[in-house]
C-alpha cells in the first residue's frame, strides 16, 4: 500500500489525500526552516573563521542558541507600520517572498523517489517560481513610502531579472544534455557520463563554463555578496525592507536564506550528481544517497559564505555589466555551441519523432 493509499483508507478519499500530501509538506517545510536556522549559525562561524574572531559564542552551548535567540526577540517585537504606507501590500509583500521561497521546495528531489512533487517540468517550474519572488521585493518597496525603500526595491528587480535571463540559458544548456526537464531524470543522466566514472555535469567539459555562470548567477539570484546591492547597507540604508521590523522583517530574512539553501540544492542537482557519489563505483552506493544529496549542499553553502568573506561589493554598474554585457551573450553563444555539438554527435537520436 502507498503511503497516500493509507491515508486515503483511513480518512476517506478527501480528507486521506489532503492529510498525506499536508504530511509531506511539513516533512519538507519543517526541515527547511530548522536549515535556515542553521546555516544562519553556520554563516556567521564561517565569516569570524575567516576574519580571524569568534562568532557567535554566547548563548547556548559554542552559540547555536544564537540564531533562536534572535529569532525569539524579533517575534516579540511590535510590528511597526510606518504612516502612509500602504497597510496591506506592505504586509503582504514578505508573506510572498516567504511562501515562494518554501513552494519551489516542491520539486527537489533529496533521494531516488524522495520528493514532494515529481514533475515532467520540475526546471520549468523552478524558473516560473523564481521568477515570481521579484513580486514580494517590489511591493515592499512601493508599500513602504519610502524613498530609500523604493530605490532598493527597483535596484533588487533591475538585478533579478537581468540575471534571470543568464540563468535561464543555462538551464536549457543542461536540458539539453539530459534530454528532459525532470529534475531526477537530471540527476540520473549524469550517472557515469563521464569516461564512464565520473557522476556529475561539471567534469563535462561543455557543461563545466555553465557551473560556474550558473554559480555567479546564484549569488545575485540570492542577493548574496559580492552582489547584494539590493540591501547595501552604507549606500540605501539597508535597502528595501528599512522599514520592515518584528516579525515581518523575519520572514524577508528567512525567505533569503531559504533561498540561499536551495540554490545550494539546485546547483548539485544540476551539476554535481544530486544524490549520486562523485565516482560511479560500487561501494560508494553504500552510503545513502541524501547524505550524499546533504554533503554537497553543505560544501556549495560553505563556498557561498567563503565568498561572502573574501570578495568585495560589486558597484551597481559593474553588476548589471555582468549581467547583460557577459553573462548574457556567453550563455547564449554556449546554448549554440551546445546545441551544435550534440546534433553533430547524435545525441538527440534517441529521442522520439
Amino acid at each position: 500500500m502507498s503511503y497516500t493509499g493509507w491515508f486515503v483508507d483511513q480518512f476517506g478519499a478527501g480528507p486521506g489525500w489532503f492529510l498525506a500530501n499536508l504530511t509531506l509538506i511539513l516533512a519538507i517545510a519543517f526541515p527547511v526552516m530548522v536549515g535556515v536556522a542553521v546555516a544562519v549559525y553556520a554563516d556567521r562561524k564561517i565569516w569570524a573563521a575567516m576574519q580571524m574572531r569568534r562568532g557567535p559564542n554566547v548563548v547556548g552551548p559554542f552559540g547555536i542558541l544564537q540564531t533562536f535567540a534572535d529569532a525569539a526577540k524579533l517575534f516579540l517585537k511590535e510590528t511597526i507600520i510606518p504612516t502612509g504606507a500602504s497597510t496591506g501590500v506592505f504586509l503582504l509583500a514578505p508573506m510572498i517572498s516567504f511562501t515562494l521561497a518554501l513552494v519551489v521546495w516542491a520539486v527537489m528531489p533529496f533521494d531516488a523517489g524522495l520528493v514532494l512533487a515529481d514533475l515532467n517540468v520540475g526546471l520549468l517550474y523552478i524558473f516560473a517560481v523564481s521568477s515570481m519572488g521579484v513580486y514580494g521585493i517590489i511591493m515592499s518597496g512601493w508599500a513602504s513610502n519610502s524613498k530609500y525603500a523604493f530605490l532598493g526595491g527597483l535596484r533588487s528587480a533591475a538585478q533579478m531579472v537581468s540575471y534571470e535571463v543568464s540563468m535561464g540559458f543555462i538551464l536549457v544548456s543542461v536540458m539539453m544534455v539530459a534530454q528532459s526537464l525532470n529534475l531526477s531524470d537530471i540527476v540520473m543522466s549524469q550517472k557515469g557520463n563521464v569516461l564512464g566514472v565520473l557522476n556529475g555535469n561539471i567534469f563535462n567539459p561543455l557543461l563545466f563554463p555553465m557551473a560556474i555562470m550558473f554559480f555567479i548567477t546564484a549569488l545575485a539570484e540570492t542577493n548574496r555578496p559580492p552582489f547584494d546591492l539590493p540591501e547595501a547597507e552604507a549606500e540605501l540604508v539597508a535597502g528595501y525592507q528599512v522599514e520592515y521590523s518584528s516579525m515581518s522583517f523575519a520572514l524577508f530574512f528567512l525567505g533569503e536564506y531559504a533561498n540561499i539553501l536551495f540554490m545550494c540544492a539546485l546547483i548539485p542537482t544540476l551539476f554535481l550528481g544530486g544524490w549520486l557519489p562523485p565516482l560511479d563505483l560500487p561501494v560508494l552506493y553504500l552510503v545513502p544517497g541524501f547524505v550524499w544529496f546533504l554533503g554537497k549542499m553543505a560544501l556549495m553553502f560553505f563556498i557561498f559564505a567563503w565568498v561572502k568573506a573574501t570578495v568585495p561589493r560589486y558597484r551597481y554598474d559593474q553588476l548589471m555589466r555582468l549581467g547583460w554585457k557577459v553573462f548574457l551573450p556567453l550563455s547564449l553563444f554556449w546554448v549554440v555551441l551546445v546545441s551544435g555539438w550534440l546534433m553533430f554527435t547524435g545525441h538527440f537520436a534517441s529521442l522520439p519523432a
